[in-house]
């Protein structure tokens, strides 16, 4: 299957390793991976704040970039959402838009989801051998209902073992803009999401959004916890060769820690 990769602004600016973590696991599996070079942002940001003009020119960018693809693996749970949930909203009913959404739309996967549902794997020849915690973020839970999709992949992952977040569905607090609109909510959501994720003894956090492990990872580095964070990509496209991805846990970038200051 030849699949394009849409790996959306946050990872391609702060996080290209999961890009790159993609791609190896997809390969590996026998797929063909291309990346669109007009591919930009989704219009998540601009489609929150009210910019609703400039979010639907993005999603015509969008359509253009990848109608296409026979699949569109996104490594972001969140920007998934925004396309199959938001992408509709934009185009009035009948319009060309509206019309190229709805062909393009399911053909739009989260990783975990195209992994179960479209290639129909859970072991992937992954090891990695840590103690994991899973935080299920919001638009993976709620608006995509990855539901245990994520978990069925870790458990088949060798040298894992994956323990359970109190708390888990409770949201971390990032909510993009909502964290620079509402600064102090955020922190406090974020706090509470960091000390369940040390309560859990495991050694790495891991999520299907890096925007919300930027935000947690950023509290957990500045308390020297001990504990990193790390995207479910880059734990499935870890094997005993090619060792564990992963930052050092003191290492966290100092974008991930501008968030909840």
């Amino acid at each position: 299957m030849r699949i394009a990769l849409f790996i959306t602004c946050v990872n391609d600016t702060l996080f290209p390793d999961t890009g790159r973590a993609v791609v190896r696991l997809l390969e590996r599996l026998g797929h063909e991976v291309v990346f669109p070079e007009d591919q930009t942002c989704c219009g998540q940001m601009h489609y929150n704040t009210g910019y609703r003009r400039p979010a639907t020119r993005l999603a015509v960018r969008f359509v253009k970039t990848f109608e296409g693809a026979d699949a569109v693996v996104v490594p972001s749970g969140s920007c998934a959402a925004m396309i199959r949930d938001n992408y509709p909203r934009l185009g009035a009913g009948g319009s060309r838009l509206s019309r190229k959404v709805a062909g393009l739309a399911p053909r739009v996967y989260d990783l975990t989801e195209f992994l179960v549902d479209v290639l129909g794997v859970t072991d992937v020849g992954a090891y990695y051998p840590h103690k994991v915690a899973y935080h299920p973020t919001c638009h993976g839970l709620r608006m995509l209902g990855l539901g245990d999709r994520p978990y069925r992949l870790l458990r088949a992952v060798r040298g894992l073992e994956l323990v359970e977040l109190e708390g888990a569905t409770e949201c971390c607090g990032f909510g993009g803009t909502f964290a620079v609109k509402n600064g102090d909510v955020s922190s406090a959501m974020g706090a509470d999401k960091a000390r369940h994720a040390v309560e859990t003894g495991a050694e790495v956090l891991c999520a299907v959004d890096n925007s919300c492990l930027m935000h947690i990872g950023g509290i957990l580095s500045r308390q020297r916890s001990g504990m990193r964070v790390a995207h479910i990509a880059e734990i499935l496209a870890s094997t005993e060769k090619g060792g564990s991805a992963g930052p050092a846990p003191d290492d966290a970038p100092a974008a991930k820690e501008a968030v909840t200051r």
